[in-house]
């Protein structure tokens, strides 16, 4: 059994933060799932080896220093292997005529190096099937491949998985109003006595109703319903600074009656015989999956000066001149009856820089999700924010298909 860590209150915050910054810029009527934690080590790293604005922008994206910036990662990413139902990896590829520098290859495993062969399809293959092996196939090929001119490619892969204390019971749903509405889609219910399992924050956009469900593993996954005039960013951002305890909850048991959040309803109820506080609730089961092109977003990543590859930015990682070309992930989440799974792998690639390069662009509490919402999957121990997303498109209620949930 592997000795679980945590990372420090640092690297938490900085991850977290780096969360809360790419869903900000995630749209309201796309579904999606992104992982900064699979992010944060490759940019962590590659501040370590870089030099002027380069340093300092990946510096920035990170949240710290860039002379404690290597350190940090190897930390996220020793922590990360260590949690119970979470897999993290690093991967390193390179040219066999890449000068890497001594004390930056050794803050990398010695069995994440490989060599990139110089044939696309035979580096493609490879990189492919680490990518799978690495997420128990939820991801089966990377989001990127290597070409000729590659000379380095940095990558994380992450997969978590966690089944619930409590399975929830499957129905159909057919919402009265909002982007739902009269649609009959797939549902998931449950009822328990914890009232403290759902709560409601106000942040300064608006009210944000969330409910932790309790996974097996240490994982748990916290659904997010906003306003309706609340996007992504403003939900998920609500709920990460739930987590950091900037923003103030008031748990179920302390809510008063009536309609007190999105979706959370607390009303009396009359009894024959005596009943302890009860708390049902009511959400969709999902499959989201999504690809992000980093570069588009150079600036959240600090990845502009880094894209110029006209001249070289990291000299502490190599001895010959690079810049990246192209970062990208591929993501996915599945939440269902019995429990959650997710995964993202995540590669920068690099090339030779000097010549102009292109750029790439009785008490009873009711509590239902039955519109656009989001949700984290957070490390209880550290808080530490492993997945996040956005929920736009449930899926049908079918009657004659077994209902499916992660295997």
């Amino acid at each position: 059994m592997r000795r679980q860590t945590s990372p420090s209150r640092t690297v938490v915050r900085a991850v977290n933060r780096l969360t809360s910054r790419w869903a900000g810029t995630a749209s309201a009527g796309r579904g999606t799932v992104l992982s900064a934690a699979g992010v944060w080590p490759l940019l962590a790293l590659l501040a370590d080896g870089a030099d002027g604005a380069a340093r300092a922008e990946l510096a920035d994206a990170v949240g710290m220093s860039a002379d404690e910036t290597a350190g940090a990662a190897r930390e996220l990413l020793a922590a990360l292997d260590s949690m119970r139902g979470v897999d993290a990896a690093l991967g390193l590829w390179t040219r066999r005529t890449l000068t890497l520098r001594d004390a930056w290859r050794e803050g990398v495993p010695a069995g994440a190096l490989g060599v990139l062969t110089g044939d696309p399809a035979a580096d493609a293959a490879a990189l492919d099937a680490w990518a799978a092996e690495r997420t128990g196939g939820q991801i089966e090929r990377m989001p990127e491949h290597p070409d000729e001119g590659t000379e380095f490619v940095l990558a994380s892969a992450l997969a978590l998985r966690t089944d619930w204390f409590q399975p929830f019971g499957e129905s159909v749903m057919t919402p009265g109003a909002g982007p739902w509405r009269d649609r009959d889609v797939a549902s998931l219910h449950r009822s328990t006595s914890l009232l403290d399992r759902v709560g409601v924050a106000h942040s300064p956009a608006g009210a944000v109703t969330g409910l932790k469900v309790l996974g097996t593993t240490g994982i748990d996954v916290h659904l997010l319903l906003g306003e309706d005039s609340m996007g992504p960013g403003e939900v998920l951002g609500a709920g990460v600074d739930v987590l950091a305890r900037r923003l103030p909850v008031a748990p179920g048991p302390q809510l008063p009656y009536g309609h007190v959040g999105p979706g959370l309803e607390v009303r009396r109820e009359r009894s024959v015989v005596p009943r302890p506080p009860e708390l049902y609730v009511r959400t969709v089961p999902f499959t989201l999956s999504a690809q992000h092109d980093l570069t588009e977003r150079h600036a959240l990543f600090g990845l502009t000066s880094a894209l110029d590859g006209s001249r070289g930015h990291f000299p502490g990682v190599a001895a010959e001149e690079l810049a990246v070309r192209r970062a990208a992930q591929s993501a996915t989440a599945t939440f269902g009856a019995l429990g959650f799974r997710a995964a993202a792998v995540t590669p920068v690639m690099g090339v030779a820089a000097g010549v102009p390069e292109e750029r790439y662009v009785t008490t009873e509490v009711g509590v239902t999700f039955d519109r656009p919402f989001g949700f984290l999957a957070v490390h209880r121990t550290s808080r530490l924010v492993l997945a996040a997303g956005w929920v736009t498109d449930p899926e049908p209620f079918r009657e004659d298909e077994d209902a499916h949930v992660p295997e």
